[in-house]
């Protein structure tokens, strides 16, 4: 067995809770009950689910469970050992605050609980109370709690930063026929039955925690208890969830981890003061590192997202700093790029000629005397004219910016000819251009964009000892390898669209093939995307893979004949 790695949070309190589930009339129902108001509680008033911190006793109540033992718990929830107290708080919160025992008696066998309702519910507050373990209620009434009807569902923890933090299991179950819930009153002052769509409803006003909004997202997937319960069952390899505290212009924000800043807010603010910002504001001088800050341009639009990320680099030392990528025609952005520099300008790179990322690079030398570095472009379509280097920089080249500071040059073709990376060596950061942008993918535009050459180039990028990757357009992108194996996935996938659809209907022209390979893609999108399927036909083709027949309009694409 492997052994289990995971470590809680030293400020965080454990805790366990559940989503009851059952079929409504709509659909799938799931249990929520609304919070006391208590002043200074970011909980109060919240709709939630029941739950609540795993007390000391709950280890005592593994005698009158019925189901996986503490081991096999403890493997489902990645933990050493304990993995069934959490089950054991489960469902010992959920009787507590809203009445519902899943249970059964001593013998595993179904429990009738009608007849006990009248004594059973009094001893809620008394276990509410910590006046008696549950393991004492337990043989009181000869029951055992039935862990066999629980399904690992997730696991989060509580921002860092947060006053009260908690590192929470999270398990569904279907509610227990014939028993009907209750508000304690005390923690649950309302209980509500809700589909995911209704407790999600912006007209219903439910105060929901981030942790509460994303559960009912993923709940609302289904529609039967049973399949959300399935699905549960089967999760492996559960992920710990943690949000994060960023700013915006507007105050505080809680990001989730599949948003794109969370990484680099962690990365800029592990302790969660909350002072980070998760917004790319042009302008704005951000410090990423004791060697880099980043810049972003004022040309925010569908091709280049929020702008074009200018990067200075430089050596701890304070020696010159280093300009990639000086982006758009812009006097104000090449001002912004002058003042932010903490020494003098003394270099400036290109990833590639494209007309958001060089075309400052004259007037910013013009300014600082700074010379300029870069490769030309094998095709003049779409590159900015003006862009001439001092020298054309070679695959490997190192750039030493100052005795603790290199850039090594990687060539990355496909996106562009020209298109160089950069690579931080101290810091393993990869300052990708155009090659690899955060939240989207690159358009591939023959004549001098290649396929073929951009999947090669990535997987070369597959051999590079990488942390980070800091994009052309976005935040910092963490897991590099990662994010590359989806890259190459993706356009492998796309590829085999492309022959699918045209086992279907060729010989096919490409405007008859786009909606079909793309239909995933807004249609708005589809003239850019009417590139990188030429790129995609243009590579298989040059693999053997199809044939082009025709020119101009009557060009059309088919599967190779037959042998």
């Amino acid at each position: 067995m492997k052994t289990p790695d995971y470590i809680a949070a030293a400020d965080a309190r454990i805790a366990a809770s559940i989503l009851l589930l059952r079929d409504g009339e709509a659909g799938l129902e799931v249990l929520m009950m609304r919070r006391a108001d208590r002043e200074g509680d970011m909980r109060s008033g919240a709709c939630v689910f029941p739950g609540g911190v795993v007390d000391k006793a709950d280890r005592d109540g593994h005698v009158c469970s019925i189901g996986p033992d503490d081991a096999a718990w403890s493997r489902r929830l990645g933990l050493a050992e304990g993995g069934l107290d959490y089950a054991v708080a489960a469902l010992r919160e959920c009787f507590e605050e809203v009445g519902l025992l899943i249970a059964c008696d001593d013998q595993g066998g179904p429990l009738d609980t009608a007849p006990l309702v009248q004594t059973l519910h009094p001893w809620r507050e008394r276990l509410n109370r910590g006046d008696v373990p549950v393991a004492a209620f337990c043989r009181h009434f000869s029951l055992c709690l039935d862990t066999r009807g629980l399904a690992y569902y997730s696991h989060w923890l509580t921002p860092p930063g947060v006053p009260k933090r908690f590192d929470t299991r999270f398990f569904c179950a279907l509610a227990p026929a014939g028993q009907v819930a209750q508000a304690d009153l005390g923690e649950a002052v309302e209980l509500m039955w809700l589909t995911p769509k209704d407790a999600l409803d912006p007209q219903r006003g439910l105060k929901l925690l981030p942790v509460t909004r994303r559960t009912l997202q993923d709940l609302a997937r289904f529609d039967k208890a049973q399949a959300a319960f399935d699905e549960a069952r089967q999760r492996r390899d559960i992920p710990l969830t943690m949000p994060r505290v960023a700013s915006t212009r507007k105050g505080p924000r809680i990001l989730l981890p599949d948003e794109l800043p969370w990484a680099e807010v962690g990365r800029l603010d592990p302790t969660g003061c909350g002072d980070v910002s998760c917004e790319l504001l042009p302008g704005r001088a951000v410090r990423l590192s004791q060697r880099i800050l980043r810049v972003t341009a004022p040309n925010p639009g569908p091709m280049t997202g929020p702008g074009t990320n200018s990067y200075l680099v430089g050596d701890p030392d304070g020696s010159g700093w280093t300009v990639i990528d000086p982006g758009p025609p812009s006097e104000e952005h090449l001002q912004a790029l002058i003042a932010a520099a903490p020494g003098p300008i003394v270099r400036i790179l290109a990833t590639h000629t494209h007309m958001d990322h060089s075309p400052n690079a004259a007037p910013l030398s013009q300014a600082t005397g700074a010379p300029v570095y870069g490769r030309l472009a094998a095709f003049p379509q779409w590159q900015d004219a003006s862009f001439m280097p001092a020298e054309e920089l070679q695959h490997d080249q190192r750039l030493a910016l100052g005795p603790q500071t290199t850039l090594r040059v990687v060539h990355t073709p496909g996106h562009a000819s020209n298109h160089l990376c950069y690579l931080l060596e101290e810091e393993k950061t990869l300052f990708t251009g155009d090659h690899v942008m955060q939240g989207s993918t690159v358009v591939i535009n023959p004549p001098d964009g290649d396929m073929s050459a951009y999947l090669d180039a990535l997987r070369g990028l597959l051999d590079e000892d990488l942390d980070w990757l800091a994009p052309g357009h976005g935040f910092l992108v963490a897991q590099p390898k990662a994010v590359l194996s989806s890259l190459i996935a993706h356009r492998l996938r796309r590829e085999a669209k492309v022959s699918e659809a045209l086992q279907r209907r060729a010989p096919c022209g490409i405007d008859a093939l786009l909606p079909e390979v793309y239909a995933d893609v807004p249609p708005a999108l589809h003239p850019m995307a009417r590139r990188s399927l030429l790129a995609h036909l243009l590579k298989l083709q040059k693999d053997g893979a199809v044939r082009r027949e025709g020119e101009g309009s009557e060009e059309t694409w088919a599967l190779p004949r037959p042998m």
